[in-house]
Formats: structure tokens, sequence, C-alpha cells
């Protein structure tokens, strides 16, 4: 048998032969390397045929991530201006004490919750201004302290 023919011959079998390997590797099961080009064929295939909801569906998560983004921001900007509402609520008492006025205890108590609210949000968010309150909370503080000792409440 000379050379041309080895090599005629192995052309018209290495085709089948590689073929035959191809599909016995998808059962066989190689003791350290698992070969499954079965699932590499189907997933290949999967994306051919699915590319438009792929596509899609990452134009979706785009756009979700962006909503997000938007939501997470008016959230914030939702909680701050209620922080600036109690901040003003503190300020606006403080006013009132230090004019003279008088009041209640259940007053105090409802001053009391929003300073608490005021300062566990300045507490968790070191990035909102907070230092505009301090000495009003120390001059509330201190009157109900007082009166709580006198019992001066209106």
């Amino acid at each position: 048998m000379s050379l041309r023919d080895l090599l005629t011959e192995l052309k018209e079998v290495l085709p089948w032969g590689f073929g035959a390997l191809f599909v016995l590797s998808g059962f066989i099961e190689f003791s350290k390397i698992k070969v499954n080009p079965w699932s590499a064929v189907v997933k290949w295939l999967g994306r051919c045929i699915n590319a438009d909801v792929l596509n899609k569906l990452d134009a979706v998560e785009t756009e979700l991530a962006a909503t997000k983004k938007k939501l997470d921001e008016h959230v914030t900007m939702d909680d701050e201006r209620n922080m600036d509402l109690h901040r003003a609520a503190i300020l606006r008492f403080n006013t009132e004490l230090i004019r003279g006025l008088k009041h209640t205890e259940e007053d105090f108590n409802e001053i009391m919750h929003n300073i608490t609210c005021y300062e566990r949000y300045c507490d968790a968010h070191p990035e909102y201004p907070n230092n505009r309150a301090v000495h009003a909370i120390k001059n509330i503080n201190r009157v109900f302290d007082e009166l709580m000792k006198t019992g001066g409440f209106l």
C-alpha cells in the first residue's frame, strides 16, 4: 500500500471516526474531564434561536436598573424632606419655648418623637446636614427636664 492510498483511506475514515467519537462522547463521561458536547451544542442553538428575546431581556434589565436608580433617588429625597419637616418642627417648638409659650406634656412627647426620628436619621445618614438643630434640641431637653421636676406643664 502506498502513501497516497493510505492518505486517501484516512481521509475517508477520519470524518466518520471523529463523528463517532463526538456521538460517543455525549454518552461517555471521562473520569477526570467531564465532557458533554451536547450541552454546548444545545446552549449555542438556544442562544441562536432566542437572540431577539435575550436582547430584549438585556434592554429590560437596563431600563429596570435605571428605574431602580431613579426610585432610590426619590426615596432619599423624600426621606430628607421628612427630616427637614422634623427639624422645622423642632426649631419652631424651640422658638416657642424661647418666647415663653407654655406647652402640655403631650406637646413635649410629640416633639421628643420628632427629635428621636431626626437624630436616628442623622446617625444613619452622615451625609445629611444634621448640625442645624443641635442647640434647639439641647434647649428642648433642658426645659423638658425642668418641667418634669417641677410639674410645670400647661
